[in-house]
């Protein structure tokens, strides 16, 4: 049995992987929803005893920084006889100026120093972490973006980073309960590019015209934007398929925008 700890997009994906392979999953919210149940049902726990494989995608808390999945069950879990994986962030490497990181480089010098503080305490705890950049996937990627006339174009050269499909992830973390892997692996397509690339190429998909190109500082972005568009760097993922075995299904974003673009289109 499957415990997904914060089913949202990413857990959703991996529900449905899951129970495609037989796979009994039970999925955990922050209010019941679905074939979900809430953190606070009493039958949490239970399962949580029960499980062979624990997932946790949990962010840690805006507020207090503390990863409230580890405040309330991370005595049982680390008791727990279970595989247990965590879905971490890339943005723990910060900003390297565009070189490239593994997952043997050093974490928590970024702007996510909770992330990295959360990252290394599921390690401490025996997790299987999988590290994620940016995540697309059918009805979040820059489709819909261009389509809403919300897409932008940022002229910043050189701010080039990763990114993954969800189905991906899914399929990752898959692999890696399957194989029974443990360490770090950075889930990653293989083409960083420039956002204003993949704005390019989703008008070329759809036949729409480009946005303006901005400079950054005409941008008008929040303090949070701005943050992002501070650091930049290229994240390797060889270690995930020298492993597990997996390859990715969507290995760059236009493999990725096309995949969505003709399952949108039935073309």
């Amino acid at each position: 049995m499957l415990v997904i700890l914060g089913q949202g997009y990413s857990g959703s994906a991996l529900a449905a992987e899951a129970r495609a392979t037989g796979m009994r999953v039970v999925g955990v919210r922050r209010t019941a929803s679905g074939e979900a149940i809430a953190f606070d049902d009493p039958a949490l726990a239970q399962a949580l005893a029960g499980a062979t494989h624990i997932l946790s995608s949990v962010p840690p808390d805006a507020a207090s920084g503390d990863d409230p999945v580890l405040l309330r069950f991370g005595g049982q879990l680390a008791a727990a006889g279970a595989w247990i994986g965590y879905l971490s962030s890339t943005g723990v490497y910060g900003d390297t100026g565009g070189a490239f990181v593994d997952e043997a480089s050093p974490v928590g010098a970024g702007r996510r120093t909770a992330r990295a503080a959360a990252d290394l305490a599921w390690q401490e705890l025996g997790a299987t972490v999988f590290r994620l950049p940016g995540i697309y996937g059918p009805g979040r990627s820059v489709l819909d973006q261009v389509r809403g006339g919300t897409a932008r174009r940022i002229d910043r050269p050189g701010h080039r980073f990763n990114r993954i499909h969800v189905d991906d992830i899914a399929g990752a973390v898959l692999a890696a309960m399957q194989a029974g892997a443990g360490g770090v692996f950075n889930v990653v397509d293989a083409l960083s590019a420039e956002p204003r690339a993949l704005t390019e190429f989703a008008c070329g998909l759809l036949g729409a015209p480009l946005p303006p190109l901005l400079p950054l500082d005409d941008a008008a972005l929040s303090p949070m934007a701005r943050g992002f568009w501070s650091e930049r760097r290229t994240v390797a993922g060889g270690r995930l398929a020298r492993v597990t075995g997996y390859r990715l299904r969507h290995p760059d974003y236009k493999a990725g925008l096309r995949a969505i673009h003709a399952r949108e289109t039935g073309k």
